[in-house]
């Protein structure tokens, strides 16, 4: 089994839901803040350089769903800029095993990469923000993360 750096928003629900199935395939998972990491280019790019820019982004973020920010029509330099500045707008988790790094949670592309070793699988899209019958101030962010970006959109997003 292996032993996953696993850097997440801490609270996202998502995130715990993603760090639960890991755990349940048998392996060991090291979280880490993706807002607290010290970010340089080229540790970013160490994750997301095989990518197209547009996959980079969290397509929950606030400034994506909202259209402030297309990731389509960034340039490389940008977009870069974009994601030091403010990590929260970086496509979680960014999972790393020695020199191998995975960005998002595709199930596929985890099993492939790691093994799911045949655990249940939960109903609907892994990467999604998830929510509480309470809404949005279930999913653990807006308690401890008042982001610029999350209030001035009223909306989770940043999951």
């Amino acid at each position: 089994m292996a032993t996953i750096t696993f850097y997440e928003k801490p609270g996202c629900k998502g995130n715990l839901r993603q760090k639960t199935l890991l755990a349940a395939a048998g392996h060991t998972v090291q979280a880490k803040s993706l807002k607290a990491e010290a970010w340089t280019a080229d540790r970013l790019l160490a994750f997301l350089g095989k990518l197209p820019v547009s996959a980079w982004f969290n397509p929950s973020a606030p400034a994506i769903k909202s259209g402030e920010i297309v990731p389509e029509n960034i340039s490389f330099e940008h977009a870069l800029h974009l994601l030091l500045e403010n990590p929260l707008l970086i496509r979680r988790p960014l999972m790393e095993i020695g020199e191998e790094r995975l960005v998002g949670f595709d199930i596929a592309a985890v099993d492939a990469w790691i093994g799911l070793n045949n655990v249940v699988l939960p109903e609907g899209n892994i990467e999604a923000c998830v929510h509480g019958p309470e809404g949005h101030g279930s999913c653990g962010s807006h308690a401890h993360d008042h982001e610029a970006e999350e209030s001035s959109h009223g909306r989770c997003g940043n999951h």
